[in-house]
């Protein structure tokens, strides 16, 4: 695969969608949960895409019940929950799995080109890096995302820039994306 646009995944109701339909874009593809600490994210999430979507960015919202089962509902229950609580505007995808055998193959690609560094410094990101272990030894050499919200930046021509995991604060994720505008 050469990049990003190359890959098909599904909407809520099941339907095929070509991300090259986002070609030229800059997108912030995210894996989702909606019963996680890091789940107020969506907020700045949203704040983002209400600044930058008229300057051609996109978010990629992709529902994961991966990590301690924190996205149990459906796509329909995720979707209210995000647009009642969060005021959501941005694409949401069906929920996939982003690890092991079933992964979706648009986050194996990700976060090859993107692979893990570590959750940071502190006590917080230790803990995390602990339990992010716990929960994915059952994936083997296929535990490609260690938690919820992992967020990848895509430039213009497809091309994954930067990762940026849970920890890392929202000004930071903000600001490579208005660099990447």
């Amino acid at each position: 695969m050469a990049n990003v646009y190359d890959f098909t995944v599904k909407d809520r109701e099941g339907n095929e969608v070509n991300l090259g339909e986002y070609a030229g874009k800059v997108l912030l593809i995210v894996n989702t949960a909606t019963g996680c600490g890091f789940t107020p994210h969506y907020d700045p999430l949203e704040a983002m895409y209400k600044e930058f979507r008229d300057q051609g960015f996109e978010i990629l919202d992709f529902p994961c019940n991966q990590f301690a089962n924190q996205a149990p509902g459906s796509e329909e229950e995720i979707h209210t929950f995000c647009t009642m609580k969060f005021g959501t505007e941005f694409p949401q995808f069906a929920k996939i799995d982003v690890n092991g055998e079933d992964a979706d193959p648009l986050f194996a690609y990700l976060a090859t080109e993107k692979p893990f560094e570590g959750f940071g410094k502190g006590l917080k990101n230790a803990a995390l890096n602990k339990f992010s272990d716990m929960n994915n030894k059952k994936f083997g050499e296929k535990a490609y995302i260690r938690w919820n919200f992992t967020k990848f930046l895509v430039n213009r021509r497809g091309e994954v820039v930067a990762r940026f995991e849970p920890t890392v604060d929202m000004k930071e994720v903000r600001n490579a994306v208005a660099k990447e505008l």
